[in-house]
């Protein structure tokens, strides 16, 4: 394993402006007067994720677990500190986002890996992984308008987990399709993580499934990280957060 990080935040705090209404920020892009209250959702935090780490973040709700998230896969940026990211992102977070509903289900893994970041070359060698994977048959050249919402996460899940990712990022993404389909979904993260080049940062409230993936957990509360150490201990630390 190389000791190269990967990920690493320093000083990152992330504030988000809360408006009354929708009407009310939009007004706030000509009106600089329009008054708002701040809501700092990531407190000063730093930290460093090493190459081929398996790290879990825990968390109650509003504890700044997916503002970090957002912010290493670039949909969020910081307000203050600074954050480097070294690999190729998949984030098993909003499994059907990028999805173009009159695409088929095929046309849409083009579509998803070139958003990602991967030459038509490159999606055209794991085609046949991700249909197979994703077990959609006759439906996958149907337009994903047609699909139930299992059926997109499915195909969502498919295309993240096998463009050979150098982090992957879940959150609470295991839920997808039925218990078989879950199983297999498992079964695939473990043989991803099982290289050693490839991190892992994984955010649940499932502390079972946590330790199962992770050797490193981190815990947030109220945007800041109270403990970052072995997995033990961070799930130890987390269910007392969770008693307060």
């Amino acid at each position: 394993m190389k000791e190269e990080n990967v990920i690493e935040f320093k000083n990152v705090s992330k504030i988000y402006k809360l408006f009354k209404s929708d009407k009310k920020r939009l007004l706030s892009l000509l009106d600089k007067r329009i008054k708002y209250t701040e809501k700092k959702a990531v407190d000063d935090v730093s930290f460093k994720i090493k190459r081929g780490e398996s790290v879990a973040i825990f968390g109650k709700n509003g504890a700044g677990k997916s503002t970090v998230l957002k912010m290493i896969t670039g949909v969020a940026f910081p307000t203050t500190g600074k954050i480097k990211i070294k690999g190729r992102v998949s984030a098993l977070l909003e499994l059907t986002s990028g999805f173009d509903p009159e695409f088929t289900g095929r046309e849409n893994i083009y579509l998803k890996g070139q958003i990602l970041g991967l030459k038509d070359s490159e999606i055209k060698e794991v085609e046949k992984t991700i249909v197979d994977f994703a077990e959609l048959e006759e439906y996958i050249d149907q337009p994903v308008r047609t699909y139930s919402s299992g059926m997109k996460a499915r195909l969502g899940f498919s295309i993240n987990v096998n463009i050979k990712p150098e982090i992957l990022i879940v959150d609470e993404a295991l839920s997808v399709g039925d218990e078989e389909f879950r199983n297999k979904c498992v079964k695939k993260i473990n043989e991803i993580i099982s290289k050693d080049d490839v991190t892992l940062l994984f955010v649940t409230h499932s502390t079972s499934v946590a330790s199962e993936f992770c050797k490193r957990g981190m815990v947030m509360k109220k945007g800041k990280i109270v403990f970052d150490g072995d997995i033990k201990d961070s799930i130890k630390k987390y269910k007392e957060t969770i008693k307060k």
